[in-house]
């Protein structure tokens, strides 16, 4: 993934403080890629903000006894339902591109059902986006980065 930072940890630091990092750094890495997510023409966007989400929802999960358990619990949910809605528009995608890299090698009798398969994706990638953009609405973002960052700052303290 372009622009992927490696988390340097301090060995000499708490397992807290770690966890702290952790999380603001994948943290930051979700929300710098939630720009272009909802446009249909760019697959990249899509891609980059899931694997963000997978990388602190690991962290989240690795670091789990760092946390107030109720403030994990919530975090924890509200990543996993971006990164579900995110699969769903990314799972459309790489069927769309399947599908369209099959058609030329398809025989002639076939290029109307594989073309009937794309639209079929293409409208359910539609519909997979529109749900993704509840999950993306800027004020919904921002209570996620705010939750984000107090569970943070809750383990580093």
């Amino acid at each position: 993934m372009a622009g992927a930072r490696k988390v340097k940890l301090d060995c000499e630091g708490s397992f807290s403080k770690a966890a702290a990092k952790a999380v603001r750094v994948r943290s930051k890495e979700v929300f710098a890629h939630s720009d272009g997510v909802l446009d249909l023409d760019r697959v990249e966007p899509v891609h980059d903000m899931r694997v963000a989400t997978r990388r602190l929802r690991a962290a989240l999960e690795i670091f789990e006894p760092c946390f107030p358990a109720k403030r994990h619990r919530k975090a924890l949910k509200k990543v996993k339902a971006l990164a579900d809605a995110l699969g769903e528009r990314r799972d459309a995608d790489v069927e769309i591109a399947l599908l369209e890299g099959l058609a030329g090698d398809a025989a002639e009798a076939d290029h109307a059902a594989v073309r009937r398969l794309i639209e079929e994706r293409r409208v359910r990638r539609r519909e997979a986006n529109d749900r993704l953009a509840a999950y993306v609405a800027p004020k919904r973002l921002r209570k996620l980065r705010k939750r984000l960052k107090r569970l943070s700052k809750a383990a580093g303290s």
